[in-house]
Parts: C-alpha cells; structure tokens; sequence
C-alpha cells in the first residue's frame, strides 16, 4: 500500500501548538487539584460552580428573569450574562444527559481548543509560523490562564473574536460577520469584533470599492449584541435597559477614572507594590499596543485590540475581573513572542517558566479570591 502523505507543514505547525496548548493548561489542572484537595476543595466545584459559572447555570436550569439583592444593596439581575454560552450550555447537556456545571466545562474545553487554533491561524497570517506557535503558548500560559479551563466565557469569546479576526484578514466577509454577530451574543465585548470587520471593510473598500459580500458582513456583525439588548430593554421596559441591569451590579464605562482612583488608593496605602505592578502591568499593555503600529498590523486587528482595551480598562466595576477581561487581547502578545521567535531557547525558558507561573498562580487564585 503507498504511504500516507505527510500532512502539510502548516498543519504540522498548527497540531504542535495545539499540543503545546493543552499540556500548559493540562499542568495548570494538575496543579489546581493538588493545590485544591491540600485546602479541602473541589477543583470541579471551583472550575464549574463558583461565581458568573453559577449564573449561567442558572439561566440554563430556568431561563432569565431572577434577581437577587446582594448584601451591600445592589440588584444582581440575571440579566447581565448574554445568552450564547448557556445557549450551548443547555444544548450539551440535553445532547449528552450531562449536568449545566458539566456542560459548561464541555463548551469550555471545545472553546479553549477553538480559540488557540484562532489565534495560530491570526498569528501566522500576521507574523509567520514561529510567532504564532509562541503566541498560542503564551496565551495559554498567562497568569489567569485557568479562566480558559473554567465554566465562564473568555474560551468561547475569544474563539470567536480570533476566526472573526482571520476571515476579516481573509475578506471573508459574510463569515468575519456572522462569527462577530456570534461574539456579541456572548459578552458585551463583541463590539470590539464588530468595530473590527467595519474597520476591515473600510480598508477594503478604499482599495477595491465596495462590494455586496462586505457591506452584508458589516450589517451582520453587530446583530447578536444589539439583538440581546433590545430584548432586555423590551424585558425590563426601555431601551436603556441593559445599561441599568449593568449599573445594579455596580458596573459602568467611565474612561477609566475609577479605575485611576483604585490605582492611586494602592499607591498611597499599603498595597503601594501592587499599584506599582498594576501601574507597570497596564504601561506594558499600552506598550506592546503602540508596537502593533509600528509594526504596520492591519486596522481590523488594531481596532479589535485597541476597543478590547479600552473597554476592560475603562469600566468602572470589579477591578479584580480586569486581567480576565483583558485576556481576549491576544494581539497584544504578538511582539513579545516576535522577539521570543529570534531566540529559540530562550523562548523555550520563558515559556516554561510562564507555564509553571500559571499554574501556580491559577491553583492559588481560585482557591483564594477567585475571579469574581
């Protein structure tokens, strides 16, 4: 019989970060568990049943419509939470007879998997094959990494948001749209990936004109998101609704001078290193946003991360959800693992030592405070 082909190298390149990929969160699970069954703790219960993963169980097991009144006042409404991961939360638990927590860790894992192929396939259109191995490594071994092993929504927006992404970067346009119209259907977020195939379209179209598929794409990918909010506001009566289901879980857009205020009370209190490193974290972030320019990438990629930015850094609630809320930024990783490609073995240590960082971090962080 003759031999099997080899498979194409970019397919090699793509297995190999997916399998690089799902060792660094495999050892961030193996850590959580050590670190959980030590503290008396069940890593199930952490990764599926604590937190927003609850929320969403809840809209699975009784659809929306509960409002709980929190003990300094505020009026958490369920309907805070788009509706797409609950949506596929409730379909594989019927499918596979599974529980909602269970389901949520299936979408989960398939996300995860989804996204890191995303973002290879991103990084490899924008910097080539080494690059885009190190991206998908180091986005899986960022500190709050675990976030992408847990029942929440970071894996599933992210997955989205990178294919949108790569069919913009293709002019896939009638896909780049749906798969944006998908990512507003699961965070707030999803304006940044509909602002990013716009500003894809624009570009197009200075170049090419304007064709039917583009402006099609364009309509499409704000839908899901404007689509959700107009029901809650038909639900709660206004169409502001949605901004005042935010505002009870004391959540809002202010630009960011909350979050300044939280920065300087760190500065000039105890916790003064941890504003220094918080000062330091965001100044690195702005960084390697600004290389993103020089490095001439496209204007759909940019507006992506530059809306992603502002939107995690600039609202006004829950300060210890910001690295999880920045982690869809995965761009921003793209001119350290440039530099990281020039240097092979060092990028090997680097990567290392990140994944063994996550996971520690990551066993510490839900067995302590936890994402809220």
């Amino acid at each position: 019989m003759p031999r099997a082909a080899a498979a194409p190298r970019p397919a090699r390149a793509l297995l190999g970060a997916l399998v690089c990929y799902a060792g660094v969160r495999a050892l961030g699970l193996v850590v959580l568990a050590a670190r959980s069954a030590g503290e008396g703790h069940s890593a199930h219960t952490l990764l599926a049943a604590r937190w927003d993963a609850l929320w969403y169980t809840r809209v699975v097991e009784q659809g929306y419509d509960f409002t709980l009144v929190a003990p300094d006042g505020r009026t958490l409404s369920d309907m805070a939470f788009f509706p797409l991961f609950p949506w596929l939360e409730g379909g594989v638990a019927e499918a596979f007879g599974l529980s909602g927590a269970d389901a949520g860790l299936v979408v989960t894992a398939v996300a995860s998997v989804a996204a890191a192929a995303g973002i290879h396939a991103t990084a490899h259109r924008l910097a080539g094959a080494r690059p885009a191995f190190l991206c998908v490594v180091l986005w899986a071994a960022l500190p709050v990494g675990i976030v992408q092993s847990m029942a929440y929504t970071e894996s599933l927006f992210t997955a989205l948001a990178a294919w949108a992404l790569y069919a913009t970067l293709r002019e896939r346009w009638l896909l780049a749209g749906v798969l944006a119209s998908l990512a507003g259907l699961t965070r707030p977020t999803g304006l940044a990936v509909a602002c990013a195939v716009l500003a894809g379209a624009v570009v197009a179209a200075r170049r090419q004109g304007v064709r039917a598929d583009a402006l099609a794409g364009v309509v499409l990918a704000p839908l899901g998101a404007c689509a959700y909010v107009l029901w809650v506001g038909a639900r709660t009566g206004g169409v502001f609704g949605y901004l005042a289901v935010q505002r009870g879980w004391g959540n809002g857009f202010d630009g960011g001078l909350a979050f300044a205020r939280f920065t300087a009370a760190l500065l000039r209190g105890p916790g003064v290193f941890a504003g220094v490193g918080l000062l330091a974290g965001v100044g690195l972030l702005l960084y390697a946003y600004g290389l993103g320019f020089r490095a001439r990438y496209p204007a759909a990629v940019q507006t992506y991360t530059g809306v992603v930015l502002l939107v995690a850094l600039g609202s006004s609630g829950y300060f210890g959800s910001k690295p999880r809320l920045l982690m869809p930024a995965f761009t921003v990783l793209l001119p350290l693992a440039g530099a990281l490609a020039r240097r092979w073995r060092t990028a090997a240590a680097v990567c290392a030592a990140a994944a063994v960082g996550s996971a520690v971090y990551g066993a510490l962080w839900l067995n302590g405070s936890g994402p809220p």
